[in-house]
């Protein structure tokens, strides 16, 4: 991985996860990410999904005291870049690696992404991988992050009790 993007992401708890992005492994989903973070489309949203030894996913909801979850969608998508739609990406799923998160839809990805707590074989060549956290406190703030309480609301499960809110992401290359 010759050419790498940084990025940071401060939360309004004070913590920050330090992210090394690699284009050279999936160029169209480190752009979109970039893109979606210079217009500062992820200021304020949650990480909305925790489950311990698996994975933490944010980037699409807003928590409202009042009202709950409530998506800031995002129309476009780009391609999945992955093995088993015919992307040769071959970054593992290990903990600390952040990956794109999508539906059923190999080419669904919009802005949701999550970073994995633990290995998590099973998502290789399936989930468009672009990137790893840059460094080992990086890693154990998201594994922390996974150990937080959650519960359910309407038809979301594992959502943090306490809200995990992204503050802002910056990218430097």
């Amino acid at each position: 991985m010759e050419n790498k993007i940084y990025a940071t992401i401060e939360f309004t708890d004070g913590n920050v996860i330090n992210l090394e992005l690699y284009p050279d492994i999936a160029p169209i989903t480190v752009a979109n990410f970039v893109k979606l973070c210079a217009a500062h489309f992820y200021d304020g949203l949650c990480f909305h999904r925790v489950i311990d030894k698996f994975m933490i996913q944010g980037g699409g909801f807003v928590f409202d005291q009042n009202m709950g979850l409530v998506e800031r969608p995002l129309k476009t998508t780009i391609k999945g870049e992955f093995k088993s739609n015919g992307v040769a990406n071959d970054l593992k799923h290990t903990k600390g690696t952040i990956s794109m998160a999508r539906t059923a839809v190999k080419d669904s990805a919009s802005c949701q992404f999550f970073i994995c707590v633990a290995d998590t074989p099973h998502l290789n060549g399936e989930y468009a991988a672009f990137g790893r956290c840059a460094d080992e406190k990086s890693i154990q703030t998201a594994v922390a992050y996974g150990k937080v309480k959650t519960g359910r609301w309407q038809y979301y499960s594992d959502i943090p009790l306490n809200p995990i809110v992204i503050r802002t992401i910056t990218v430097r290359q």
